[in-house]
């Protein structure tokens, strides 16, 4: 019994999103900045390959457009509560265009979760384990309360300068690979 099923893109997406991802990963470890000539051209080039590659065409920006929509909408939602920024949005809503909304999923939770662990790996080497884990159950209370919970703790905006951040498109590019590795298997 296989616990995950995911589906395997076609081979030029899976170029496209290897070449988009690992260059976001570089960039972002750089420069701490994700581009938007790669974000824009990402999301031109899923659709644009899923045009091509479904038949009909329109099937294909069918596809692109609802992986673009779902993935914008749930990292949309991440960036007005100021937990990632612009470009992480832009990245993932470029993913979705060029993987569709199941692939996106599998993407999105392999990404949540390196990206956690990643995260609890960085505040342990900075000596902040201990005010992270507090600040995760602020989180959850505030967001059950409905407010936003940089409002009230400064450092819960990942533009402050007091946020201990982690270059998002890393585990982006980590949780886009294992995506692919299961995929293959």
């Amino acid at each position: 019994m296989q616990l995950f099923a995911f589906t395997r893109p076609a081979a030029a997406i899976e170029v496209a999103l290897i070449a988009a991802v690992a260059t976001a990963a570089f960039t972002d470890l750089r420069w701490r900045r994700i581009p938007n000539w790669l974000t824009v051209s990402t999301l031109a080039v899923g659709f644009l390959l899923n045009a091509l590659i479904c038949n009909p065409w329109w099937a294909g920006l069918w596809l692109a457009a609802k992986g673009f929509a779902l993935a914008f909408g749930l990292n949309l939602l991440m960036y007005i509560l100021r937990m990632t920024g612009a470009g992480d949005l832009k990245l993932m809503a470029a993913i979705g265009a060029l993987v569709g909304c199941s692939d996106f999923l599998g993407i999105f939770v392999f990404n949540a979760l390196i990206g956690g662990v990643l995260g609890l790996v960085l505040a342990a080497t900075k000596r902040r384990l201990r005010g992270t884990l507090w600040n995760m159950g602020y989180m959850l209370s505030e967001l059950a309360k409905g407010r936003p919970p940089y409002l009230a703790r400064e450092q819960l905006d990942v533009a402050s300068p007091q946020a201990l951040t982690l270059p998002r498109a890393v585990p982006i590019c980590l949780g886009a690979f294992a995506f692919l590795v299961l995929a293959h298997s």
